[in-house]
């Protein structure tokens, strides 16, 4: 059951949404515009609104579902913890585009909305602050990925937890490296 359920998010994980959405609906391949990158906010630039929406909405959902079935048939902290993760690396590294992927946000925001929601609100809420202040996607979604595992050390969350915010805030910041290249360049593109 829970190798299952590992593999299963890896898989969940790597469905490239972007990409399948943006060529079946609006016949454009994410990967050839913009950033080049598949996730929410290359299609919004590229598709407009709805379609950064809904591509948003599905890598979220990956990341919750994954951990939601962890919680349900396992219910222990390290298999969520275990089960986001490999959720978050298949959007990344996803099986079905040679290992290339977006950048996990959305997906990661899904996976610690069902462990610590009190923190999501708290992170959620500075993003948004932080983007209509700067209208830098990059810069919000950098400082509340670090926010992360200090709001769940706050919040008491579990040890697992706190772990996974630390390696995700890390993991997350090293794939915005070119962004923070840009924004020191003053080089990075506002929203």
């Amino acid at each position: 059951m829970t190798a299952g359920l590992l593999i299963f998010s890896y898989l969940l994980g790597s469905i490239p949404n972007g990409l399948i959405f943006g060529k079946l609906f609006w016949h454009k391949d994410l990967r050839q515009f913009g950033s080049k990158n598949i996730g929410a906010t290359n299609a919004w630039r590229v598709l407009g609104a709805k379609a950064g929406i809904l591509i948003f909405l599905l890598d979220f959902l990956k990341g919750a579902i994954c951990v939601k079935l962890a919680k349900y048939f396992v219910g222990d902290e390290t298999i969520m913890v275990l089960a986001g993760l490999l959720a978050i690396l298949g959007h990344t590294f996803s099986i079905f585009l040679k290992l290339r992927g977006g950048k996990g946000v959305a997906t990661g925001l899904g996976v610690i909305t069902v462990m610590m929601p009190q923190v999501t609100a708290i992170v959620f809420a500075t993003w948004l602050v932080i983007f209509l202040v700067t209208r830098y996607v990059s810069l919000a979604s950098i400082i509340a990925a670090a926010l992360t595992p200090i709001m769940a050390y706050f919040f008491d969350a579990p040890i697992e937890f706190i772990i996974f915010g630390m390696a995700t805030a890390f993991f997350i910041i090293i794939r915005h490296r070119e962004n923070i290249s840009r924004l020191l360049r003053g080089k990075e593109n506002r929203f």
